[in-house]
């Protein structure tokens, strides 16, 4: 299966995406971690990254899609994966569809978390992540607000998605996701 997490930062995603590693088997490709790793081993594209990052503004596409393919082509990633941070953009949808048309795959289904802006503002105050200074993360949500949102309706007409509640405990949110993916499972056996 491969499944794309969409949903504002805070939202929850990489706990989510956790659950379903251990429940698909399945890597999790989150490109927030790959670009932090990145710019925390002085990689060029990690240097140009930070640029970007410190800003609160989204990384430019083809550093995304030049990591983002590289990972896709790897071994564990031939049965599926879960897409965290990508794509962010309309453009950048086309340009996951195309890489893996090349690879006669697709997004078997897309899961957004919605959270209301106030509680994922009460969230990165908690978190207190390194990269979580209010200003910067007033910015991303405005950013995802702006540029990914979009892409909710993208998916929608292709029947991809499922939008989960996300509120309340991991566990109930999980319970949301589980039987989000079931209905993933049951339409890719339908194709």
């Amino acid at each position: 299966m491969r499944i794309i997490l969409i949903g504002p930062p805070g939202a929850g995603k990489g706990t989510q995406c956790q659950r379903l590693v251990d429940l698909l088997h399945v890597p999790h490709l989150s490109t927030g971690e790959m670009l932090r790793a990145a710019v925390r081993a002085g990689t060029p594209e990690g240097l140009q990254a930070a640029a970007y990052m410190t800003q609160g503004q989204l990384v430019p596409d083809p550093i995304i899609v030049g990591m983002v393919s590289r990972r896709l082509e790897m071994e564990d990633c031939r049965n599926g994966c879960l897409l965290d941070g990508f794509p962010r953009t309309l453009p950048q949808a086309a340009t996951l569809d195309e890489l893996l048309e090349r690879r006669a795959m697709s997004v078997d289904g897309v899961i957004e978390l919605a959270v209301p802006r106030d509680e994922l503002v009460r969230r990165m105050l908690a978190r207190k992540r390194e990269d979580d200074d209010p200003e910067v993360f007033a910015k991303r949500i405005t950013s995802f607000e702006l540029q990914t949102a979009p892409l909710l309706d993208y998916y929608a007409r292709q029947g991809k998605l499922a939008s989960i509640d996300g509120l309340g405990t991991a566990e109930e949110i999980f319970s949301r996701v589980q039987a989000a993916v079931g209905r993933f499972e049951r339409a890719a056996r339908r194709r």
